[in-house]
């Protein structure tokens, strides 16, 4: 992990260096911890280079946009870089997204993200439903079985709805305007007219015929009717009077958005996703080593680069269609055999640091969640990325000879889905997934014991990033740090940001606010305030390094909510009112109010011990550190 970096301007020309130069450079902003690019072109190898440069946490794609995760120095290194490039970094050039591509990734991310905790809950319940009738035959016919079904198939059914909801902060929509169109799209009626057009009737509107698309489960139309209401939005805001806008708006918009996907929107993005997964259909049948060869071993590759939720609707379209799906069968293979990787390192690893965050990781894993896994443990280490690719790719190979299938969709493929592969149409489906699985899990674990997984060289330079930060030896070999927050005490890993979920920014906890205050945890300096005021650094008198980051994405809130008491290099004394924010604006814009609080400089420290409480008041205990 970096420490302080005293080198500053060093490190902004090896960024700027290994981005490919200020020619690639279309924008450049910072938040609290991270350097923000937006680059012309993002190759793998400038991500690699600048995550291994010293100084550097690690590298997140995101939103199209290259972040270099740096910590609360951040201010001085982007300081530098704005000396290196002659070009307007102002909000303008930062909200640029970059290619299609990007925009395409960062629209996938931002509108499934927020719900894939409710298709993985109705996954699981999909998936023991499946389990309970295998053990019980006649369990369908009781009522228990009717009622938990409909339960777990309702978010699916319903799926356009949540689409309209956050594809509507997406966009920059009227939500309600949203949820209505799309709610006309999955009405019972639409569907009884469909299911008349598909028998041989017919039904125009305005002389055209209707087609007989339904839009349960749907992806694509309600997502690309939501983006095209985004225009007409804007354009009637702008062209009716205030006075009528809020009637008309939301009436215009109904009536001309409904009519056009049924028209021509859904017909056309149905086909075109129908398209893809018959695509893909036709490989995984021909040629199905290959296909597995290419999910097993790839699919996480995508997760890194934040491509994975573009999948989606291919997936949801195959259930939708035959009512099964290959592809989230070889994605378990590849999640899994990430855990195995970690379940490797755990055994081979000398330090008891790297067995206790292996941990931690392998607990995520086993929900289909890997990106602590894979930064906390395998990538950080390479080696046991590499060999848990590997593995997936030879685990799903020998599941291809058994035709493996999901029978209910997955929200997070992961070993609790497992059961989602048996069925008695195809029962060879389950075995194939199980023995993918076993190679998954074994083969990582055996491949790390015989050549290790490079935790010397890891541990080295930890060591040399310790030591380059400053005041790090506390006079009493212990140091108590106090809660700056009161509120719920989480665990770092339900952090929904991998950045400080996978514990790449240090060790900590996460604090969920019930007021609108935060305090000085100990005697100290302040050593960093974000211009936004979102995010503080602190270096207490022994010279531990605290941020404390003010809900999550709260840099794009612009300083709004915040107030500071505070000025950078300040003095404090512990309990000093620092700053004061609003919660309730926070919310009410969209984003969390998780408030990180890590230890930037923890691998300066033996150990690092949190207490066991699930509230946190201001005169309470959060930290032990022990030198």
């Amino acid at each position: 992990m970096a420490g302080k970096v005293r080198d500053y301007p060093k490190l902004a020309e090896d960024i700027l260096k290994a981005v490919g130069g200020e020619d690639n450079i279309v924008g450049a902003t910072r938040c609290a911890t991270r350097l923000r690019l937006v680059l012309k072109r993002s190759k793998p190898a400038a991500k690699d280079k600048v995550a291994s440069l010293p100084g550097v946490i690690t590298v997140v794609e995101n939103s199209g946009q290259f972040q270099v995760v740096i910590g609360q120095h951040v201010g001085e290194v982007y300081e530098e870089f704005s000396k290196l490039v002659n070009l307007d970094t102002s909000e303008k050039e930062s909200e640029n997204k970059g290619t299609v591509l990007n925009r395409v990734i960062a629209t996938m991310s931002a509108v499934f993200a927020p719900f894939v905790y409710i298709l993985a809950a109705a996954g699981i319940l999909q998936g023991l439903l499946i389990l309970i009738t295998l053990l019980f035959p006649a369990f369908p016919e009781t009522g228990m079985y009717q009622v938990f079904s409909f339960i777990s198939w309702a978010p699916f059914t319903f799926l356009p709805i949540f689409i309209a909801i956050t594809a509507s902060k997406h966009f920059k929509v009227n939500t309600y305007i949203a949820v209505a169109c799309s709610a006309a799209l999955v009405s019972p009626t639409w569907a009884e007219m469909a299911a008349q057009i598909a028998e041989g009737g017919t039904i125009t509107f305005f002389g055209l015929a209707l087609s007989e698309t339904v839009y349960t489960s749907s992806v694509l139309p309600p997502l690309f009717l939501v983006w095209i209401l985004s225009y007409l939005e804007r354009f009637l805001n702008s062209r009716i009077h205030e006075i009528v806008r809020p009637l008309f708006v939301p009436f215009l918009s109904l009536v001309l958005m409904v009519p056009l996907t049924i028209l021509l929107i859904g017909p056309i993005t149905t086909m075109g996703a129908n398209g893809i997964a018959n695509g893909y259909n036709f490989l995984a049948e021909n040629a199905p080593a290959v296909a597995g060869a290419i999910i097993g071993g790839f699919w996480q590759v995508l997760v890194i680069f934040g491509v994975h939720w573009g999948i989606t609707p291919v997936v949801l379209a195959n259930f939708d269609q035959y009512g099964r799906d290959s592809f989230q069968a070889y994605q378990t293979i590849a999640v899994i055999a990430q855990v195995g990787a970690v379940l490797g390192v755990i055994l081979k690893a000398k330090s008891q640091e790297t067995k206790k965050v292996g941990v931690s990781a392998g607990i995520t894993g086993l929900f289909g969640i890997t990106e602590p896994a894979i930064y906390g443990v395998t990538l950080r280490f390479k080696k046991p990325f590499i060999i848990g690719s590997i593995s997936g790719a030879i685990g799903a190979i020998a599941a291809s000879f058994f035709n493996p299938y999901y029978f209910a969709y997955a929200g997070l493929p992961g070993p609790l889905t497992i059961v989602n592969g048996i069925s008695p149409d195809v029962p060879t489906s389950i075995w194939g997934i199980l023995l993918g699985v076993a190679i998954a899990i074994i083969l990582p674990i055996v491949l790390i014991q015989i050549f290790g997984f490079g935790e010397d060289t890891a541990k080295q330079a930890d060591e040399t990033a310790a030591d380059n930060v400053q005041g790090k030896n506390s006079k009493n070999n212990e140091e108590a740090i106090y809660a700056p927050l009161a509120g719920k005490i989480l665990p770092l890993t339900n952090v929904p940001d991998t950045v400080f979920s996978s514990g790449a920014m240090g060790k900590g906890i996460a604090i969920e606010p019930e007021d609108n205050h935060l305090y000085a945890p100990f005697d100290g300096t302040v050593v960093m305030v974000a211009p936004t005021k979102h995010a503080i650094g602190l270096r207490s008198e022994a010279g531990v390094e605290l941020l404390v980051h003010i809900g999550l994405d709260t840099v794009n809130l612009k300083g709004e909510p915040f107030t500071l008491h505070i000025e950078d290099g300040a003095k404090v004394k512990k309990g000093d009112l620092l700053i004061e924010f609003d919660r309730d604006d926070i919310v009410k814009k969209g984003l969390s109010t998780i408030t990180p609080v890590i230890i930037t400089n923890s691998a300066a420290y033996e150990e690092i011990l949190s207490e066991e409480t699930e509230i946190s008041r201001i005169e309470d205990k959060l930290f032990t550190v022990v030198k």
